[in-house]
């Protein structure tokens, strides 16, 4: 209990807007030239090393020819698995659009044949039709000549 006591003690009664702030103060001028100099220096530096470190990390697998030969050959596996993979998935899209252009094939084809079928079978139909009408109507002029 003697806890909650001070921590309800040690709040400040003033509201927010009154208390002041105990941050550090702004920096001077000087001071912003003085980081700007040292960042305008430290920016190239550290490029420089950078760029050193990377041409380091080439430079030192090659640095006897038994590594420079097992480099190259880690070179080449990698190459080569890179070509099969790249095999692997042209084989893989070339079947699945052959597969596509089989079934878009077959699908005009059949829809083709029904449409063949349905004429033909329209065709025949009215053929039968107008065959009977001309018997018919011959029969009726047959029967009406003397």
């Amino acid at each position: 209990m003697a806890t909650k006591a001070t921590k309800a003690s040690s709040k400040s009664s003033k509201p927010k807007s009154q208390v002041k702030s105990t941050s550090t103060p702004a920096p001077s001028r000087v001071e912003q030239a003085r980081a700007a100099a040292q960042s305008a220096v430290d920016v190239p530096v550290g490029a420089v090393l950078e760029v050193s470190d990377r041409v380091a990390e080439l430079v030192e697998p090659f640095s006897g020819r038994t590594a420079a030969q097992k480099q190259l050959k880690s070179y080449g596996t990698q190459l080569r698995r890179t070509v099969k993979r790249s095999e692997r998935r042209g084989a893989g899209a070339r079947r699945k659009a052959a597969t596509e252009a089989r079934k878009t094939r077959n699908k005009v084809e059949r829809e083709a044949r029904k449409r063949q079928r349905r004429v033909e079978t329209t065709l025949k139909r009215n053929r039968t039709e107008v065959e009977q009408r001309v018997r018919s109507v011959g029969d009726q002029l047959a029967a009406l000549r003397p």
